[in-house]
């Protein structure tokens, strides 16, 4: 599992879409680049799945997310299938799941279909799903409000 999570950290350094970059505890957890308030990208397995998803603790950042899907009519899963498939995925699309955790922290997430025995595939695999949050996510709600100095 680490070495899965190590390689994804290298493709997550090179892709420099994310702050700062951490892996701890069987997590790899990316910061957002330019969001208005703190969000991060993370990517874990929990018992036998492999999550990839988008948390923060700040309600109204959440919120705004939610407030720009409604506004545009766009299901989040139709946006991170698009950008999937800019980045080769010829799988399934991702359910995506949106609920508050029990650590506080407004969630959108899914689980991600891998094979942890094929390492070099679920590398693939994980890197793009990862990828592909992050550019699904970036353009909505205050998630590029740092940058336009909110």
């Amino acid at each position: 599992m680490d070495g899965i999570l190590r390689q994804v950290k290298e493709r997550a350094e090179q892709a420099g879409v994310f702050g700062e970059i951490t892996l701890a505890e069987g997590m790899l957890c990316c910061a957002a680049l330019a969001s208005a308030e703190p969000a991060s990208y993370r990517l874990e397995r929990q018992e036998e799945t492999w999550h990839v998803s988008l948390v923060t603790p700040d309600r109204w950042l959440s919120e705004s997310i939610e407030a720009d899907l409604l506004h545009t009519g766009d299901p989040i899963e139709e946006l991170v299938e698009d950008e999937l498939i800019d980045l080769g995925h010829e799988g399934p699309s991702l359910p995506v799941k949106h609920f508050r955790s029990d650590d506080m922290l407004y969630t959108f997430r899914s689980p991600i279909p891998i094979d942890p025995a094929d390492e070099a595939a679920a590398v693939e695999a994980a890197a793009r799903c990862l990828l592909a949050y992050e550019a699904a996510f970036r353009e909505l709600g205050d998630m590029q409000g740092a940058e336009e100095g909110r």
